[in-house]
């Protein structure tokens, strides 16, 4: 079949130049969690590079949602910084999306300011700290929280957003039966466990209006027994779709049960706990954190499988993202009949990779897999160990070499 790749896409009222997207993996470069420099250069070597949409991560609705001390947390006073992030992106002649969430239970009082909430009350292990159960009454000013952060976004010149509903951050965790323990009209059945979603896309799609695209990231399986899974997440779908929605990201995992699951592959413990500040939490990472985040093998489009499932279910636009590095593998994707593909390694390791695969029908990028980069955002920033100014101390680099030999083999 003919490639489709570099020919245009549309988004409700937002129209891409190609179809591939940035997506929206966390980049730990907003100190005081407002959009920085590094920040900005980074998503213009992006859009310079010949993506079609770049996707800033992962903006908290409100404080209480932040999950790290570099994330963006959106309010009035970040807007003039967002405004010329997302003018550098429209220069190099991108779309500017940018992904709006909360984490729910994964926080802790030193970054969000208050006791974690979440869908339950309870304990998160990888804080660790006890989580307060959001009760009835707050549930719509949070819901509110997000049209806010929608008109925010509008104001900071995004022409699109992405609402985070997976990967176990605060709607995931209404939506799971893992995580949603409630006896109220907001637990129990799949109908109840979307409501608060309900509530939540009602001022999304009411602040967009029409002249902003929204995207929705969804678990297709939580990836742990206990769970969602496919059959429950089609209905999830099915739904978002009613909402209004312009396309769904289909992804999964749960950050704080099936972390791997998300990423694939193996997280190196040494790198990740090598550049952790708190003592007990280093040498207890570095203790059980193989336990803790077990390895999950990674293959190409490691996704697929299930995403072709919704393909067949869902009407609405789908887009693509786990474990694209290659254009050969993106051009059997799209051929499947997705909108879109998002990748975010593999524009870490080479910001130009859209446009070497417009030169090069056989382009394939030189992310080696080894996950140094997620294991060094939780403390720094996001960045690919090929291209540091700085070298790796002797044991990260044993590390990092094995991994990637383990994955080559």
């Amino acid at each position: 079949m003919d490639s489709i790749l570099f020919t245009p896409v549309t988004f409700g009222p937002v129209t891409l130049r190609n179809r591939t997207i940035r997506s929206a993996a966390f980049e730990s470069m907003c100190p005081g969690n407002a959009p920085s420099e590094q920040l900005l250069d980074y998503h213009r070597s992006v859009a310079a590079g010949g993506v079609g949409m770049t996707t800033v991560a992962y903006a908290a609705v409100d404080r209480s949602g932040l999950s790290f001390d570099r994330q963006l947390w959106m309010r009035p006073e970040i807007i003039p910084g967002l405004r010329r992030l997302t003018d550098a992106i429209h220069a190099e002649g991108a779309v500017a999306g940018i992904q709006l969430g909360h984490c729910g239970n994964m926080s802790h009082r030193s970054i969000c300011g208050c006791t974690p909430v979440g869908a339950s009350t309870g304990f998160n292990l990888y804080s660790p700290t006890f989580v307060r159960g959001l009760r009835r009454d707050e549930l719509p000013g949070m819901a509110r929280a997000y049209g806010n952060s929608v008109r925010l976004a509008k104001e900071a010149g995004f022409d699109s957003v992405e609402i985070h509903a997976g990967h176990g951050y605060l709607i995931s965790q209404f939506l799971s039966p893992s995580t949603n323990h409630r006896k109220d009209e907001y637990g129990g059945s799949l109908e109840n466990r979307m409501r608060f979603m309900d509530m939540v896309m009602q001022e999304v799609m009411e602040a967009a209006g029409q002249d902003t695209a929204v995207l929705v990231k969804m678990n297709m399986r939580d990836g742990f027994r206990g769970g969602m899974d496919i059959d429950e997440s089609l209905q999830v779908a099915k739904r978002l779709e009613q909402s209004g929605a312009h396309a769904l990201v289909l992804s999964g995992g749960f950050v704080s049960k099936a972390p791997m699951y998300v990423m694939r592959g193996e997280m190196p413990i040494r790198t990740m706990t090598y550049y952790m500040d708190c003592w007990w939490l280093k040498y207890g990472v570095r203790l059980v954190g193989k336990y803790m985040i077990p390895k999950v093998p990674f293959k190409e489009a490691y996704f697929l499988e299930d995403a072709l499932k919704f393909r067949a279910s869902i009407k609405m636009p789908l887009i693509y993202v786990g474990g694209l590095v290659s254009r050969v593998k993106i051009d059997e994707v799209l051929n499947h009949g997705f909108e879109a593909v998002q990748m975010a390694r593999a524009l870490l390791n080479e910001p130009g990779f859209v446009n070497r695969m417009h030169e090069e029908e056989n382009a394939r990028c030189n992310c080696k897999h080894s996950n140094y980069c997620i294991a060094r955002m939780y403390s720094i920033d996001m960045a690919c160990h090929q291209h540091l100014k700085e070298t790796l101390p002797p044991c990260l680099q044993k590390e990092i070499d094995c991994i990637e030999q383990e994955e080559n083999v």
